[in-house]
């Protein structure tokens, strides 16, 4: 570490600094994933970063930060890909923010159900369950999750289309996957959370008919306000947190 990002991570609270900690980051190369990475750099941590595009500016980010970053490139439904990326750690921290809401058009409904399923879901099964082996032999992890509103509304956009409806499903999994991780991960010390955004202003919204007027705020989200929700997630500031569903939408849903 740098000694500029030394002096910042010394003005930390100790229960936020992640100095000599080891952060894996999925979904990394763009948009929410990018600034969790930032935003874990900021407190200090090493960083292990994944993606299947390229990479090269969050780890240029990154290490103008101070920190140590490592950049591995692969596809998370891959069990193999998996295993090798866990061979960087051990991890203290998992920020699962890989996934999609898009699709080629070209592809039939249960072609594009089975595309979101296996990238938000499966994907999502296998690095969580292979993170909470990892963190409970040594005693103490955090583990988040990136769900969405739509698991827990029936979707953020109104739309007949059945990829929607597929992706709406599939966030909804991710919130069970948190709760069924939570309730067998914490006995073992691995605290397991999830993140809830709504609308967020990323490559992947772009385009998509949002309407920042049903907003209570007026806007859609931030990238990087996301970002440093995750972060602190995976943190001991969540010490006492687990199975829990943190709604970042800017008041859409309060139910």
């Amino acid at each position: 570490m740098s000694e500029s990002a030394a002096s910042v991570t010394r003005a930390l609270p100790p229960i936020m600094n992640m100095t000599g900690r080891k952060v894996l980051v999925t979904g990394a190369a763009r948009g929410i994933g990018a600034e969790t990475a930032r935003a874990f750099a900021q407190l200090g941590a090493d960083l292990v970063i994944t993606d299947l595009r390229d990479i090269q500016q969050t780890v240029d980010d990154v290490t103008a930060l101070g920190v140590n970053v490592t950049a591995v490139e692969g596809d998370l439904t891959d069990s193999a890909v998996v295993t090798a990326l866990f061979e960087h750690g051990p991890f203290f921290s998992l920020a699962h923010v890989a996934g999609t809401a898009v699709w080629p058009k070209a592809l039939t409904p249960d072609e594009r159900f089975e595309l979101l399923m296996r990238v938000n879901v499966q994907a999502t099964m296998l690095v969580a369950s292979a993170a909470i082996e990892q963190m409970a032999e040594v005693g103490e992890g955090y583990v988040v999750l990136v769900g969405s509103l739509a698991g827990r509304s029936g979707g953020t956009v109104a739309t007949t289309s059945l990829g929607h409806a597929a992706y709406t499903a599939s966030k909804g999994a991710v919130h069970s996957l948190v709760r069924w991780h939570a309730r067998n991960a914490t006995p073992r010390g691995v605290r397991v959370n999830g993140v809830a955004p709504g609308g967020v202003d990323t490559p992947m919204t772009q385009g998509k008919p949002f309407d920042e007027n049903a907003f209570p705020l007026g806007r859609m989200g931030r990238a990087d306000e996301l970002g440093w929700s995750i972060a602190l997630l995976g943190t001991p500031v969540a010490g006492n947190t687990a199975g829990a569903i943190l709604d970042v939408n800017g008041g859409v849903w309060v139910g």
